[in-house]
């Protein structure tokens, strides 16, 4: 599994922020969400120092600064997301949920050949990048 190590650098200015969570809603137990093609961006409660993507074919990570980072959908799947503070503690652990938005797309199955459409509001073909055209192979050779 590839690994994907990004030094930002920002240092931690204080160590008074003793809060290991991001600034925006994640519970825990639920992985955090994006949709494939589209970013999402995630607050952190402190300065990241070191910012690894388990499977960068999967998930993207870019730093704005030092508390700002955005995270971008690359191809469908799960993956983890590890955040490291200059410390070396963990200010993010979590899974990270790839997933294609379903609502406005259609799936055209002809024999062994997929086609995934677009229909917002008129149906064209959508862009896949080579991690869903590798996944998409992979699932057709299963039937």
């Amino acid at each position: 599994m590839a690994t994907l190590f990004l030094r930002t650098a920002f240092k931690a200015a204080s160590t008074a922020i003793v809060s290991c969570a991001l600034l925006m809603p994640v519970s825990a137990s639920e992985p955090i969400s994006v949709v494939v093609n589209q970013a999402k961006i995630l607050k952190l409660a402190r300065a990241a120092d070191t910012i690894v993507i388990g499977n960068p074919a999967i998930a993207d990570a870019t730093v704005q600064d030092g508390r700002t980072i955005v995270l971008t959908g690359k191809g469908f799947g799960v993956t983890n997301l590890v955040i490291l503070d200059s410390d070396g503690a963990a200010i993010v652990d979590e899974q990270v949920v790839v997933s294609r938005h379903a609502a406005n797309s259609v799936r055209i199955y002809r024999r062994a050949n997929v086609q995934t459409m677009s229909c917002s509001p008129y149906c064209e073909g959508a862009y896949r990048t080579e991690a869903e055209r590798m996944s998409e192979s992979a699932m057709e050779s299963q039937r």
